[in-house]
């Protein structure tokens, strides 16, 4: 990967001017939670997220969700805000989710994150929607609540902080816990959606799979987006089983440099991170970037789903449809395969050289 000392200091540039555009638009106004999306920050956690069938993803590191009151109220509705934020009680047997007993996930309502399961769901006849166990353990955080004068234990979101209800110990006789909620406090998500693909409505960990020239320079654009779990970079889309860098870069692998980037869904969607791929690469200049040429450096999104292969489709549809580009779209959309991790010293290249620049020697 030798570019021109020209190419080098734009590849530079535009991908740290990428990243700071997407960042901007991504995060909140709170400086406090712009601080703590950057590499987990201080105010990382460990959660559970809920896979494709509903179940609990292994424990992930995340950041607090934090927001001005102000974003808040934007975000929810006045009922909704009453009781996640402020703390509200909605009135017995009157919350939207009482009755559901479909097969799904509840959330919270702030912040996606996944609270209890359809299958801990019991008619406890006291008029609010209740459960026998959360989602997963992390998930929820418990607090003293002495507000009513007795000693009551409130459960709030571990990611956000959002009110919830309270549970109750040895409660009704032949359950152990009484998880008592408030309907506005959560959303719930069918099976059915999780299963058909991404929805914001609930934290999930997906998975999407780009290649736009020199890897290096890629992942640090992604990387470092407000939602974006993890990133690696390697090769796919080729024959060879377990392709060396040397390999591909002969040209004769047909794999291509790719960055694999894992992504909460309830912070950033496939379509923020197609428009990030879309804006930091040329994607009409067929197997080149640049100085960059080969088939090893070609254009191209790896979907993982219907869901994705069609938001591609559609947005490369619109990007033509609009004359965005002089030259025709020579971007690949194919199907993903094995992705083969690079060897690690190809892993944050960039952040190791200082964020220089993508050269070698």
């Amino acid at each position: 990967m030798r570019l021109s000392k020209a190419t080098r200091v734009g590849v530079a540039a535009l991908a740290a001017f990428s990243a700071l555009a997407v960042y901007v638009r991504l995060t909140s106004a709170d400086p406090a939670a712009d601080a703590a999306a950057v590499g987990g920050g201080a105010a990382a956690l460990s959660v559970r997220f809920a896979d494709k069938v509903g179940a609990p993803t292994d424990a992930v590191h995340v950041p607090k969700v934090v927001k001005s009151d102000a974003e808040w109220r934007a975000q929810l509705t006045a009922e909704q805000y009453e009781i996640a934020r402020g703390k509200g009680t909605e009135r017995a047997f009157c919350g939207g989710l009482l009755k559901t007993k479909e097969a799904g996930i509840y959330s919270c309502v702030s912040c996606g994150l996944p609270l209890f399961s359809s299958d801990a769901k019991f008619d406890s006849g006291t008029g609010w929607p209740s459960f026998s166990q959360a989602f997963a353990a992390e998930n929820i955080t418990e607090h003293a609540d002495w507000s009513l004068g007795m000693p009551r234990t409130e459960i709030l979101c571990a990611r956000c902080d959002a009110h919830l209800g309270h549970v109750f110990k040895g409660a009704l006789g032949t359950r152990r816990l009484r998880y008592c909620l408030n309907s506005a406090a959560m959303r719930f998500v069918p099976l059915t959606t999780l299963a058909a693909g991404e929805t914001a409505d609930v934290a999930q960990i997906r998975t999407a799979t780009f290649a736009a020239g020199c890897f290096w320079h890629v992942e640090e654009v992604f990387r470092h987006l407000p939602g974006v779990l993890s990133t690696q970079v390697g090769y796919t889309g080729g024959a060879t089983k377990d392709p060396t860098y040397e390999a591909v870069s002969s040209h004769v692998t047909g794999h291509a440099e790719a960055v694999e980037v894992t992504y909460d869904s309830s912070r950033v969607g496939y379509d923020d991170l197609l428009k990030v791929f879309w804006e930091n690469h040329d994607p009409t200049t067929g197997d080149r970037q640049g100085a960059d040429v080969g088939a090893n450096y070609r254009s191209a999104i790896f979907f993982h789903d219907p869901q994705q292969k069609a938001a591609a489709l559609a947005a490369m549809k619109q990007l033509e449809d609009a004359g965005a580009y002089d030259d025709p779209i020579t971007t690949q959309i194919a199907a993903a395969g094995t992705f083969w991790r690079a060897e690690e010293y190809h892993q944050q290249y960039l952040e190791k050289q200082g964020g220089a620049s993508c050269t070698t020697n």
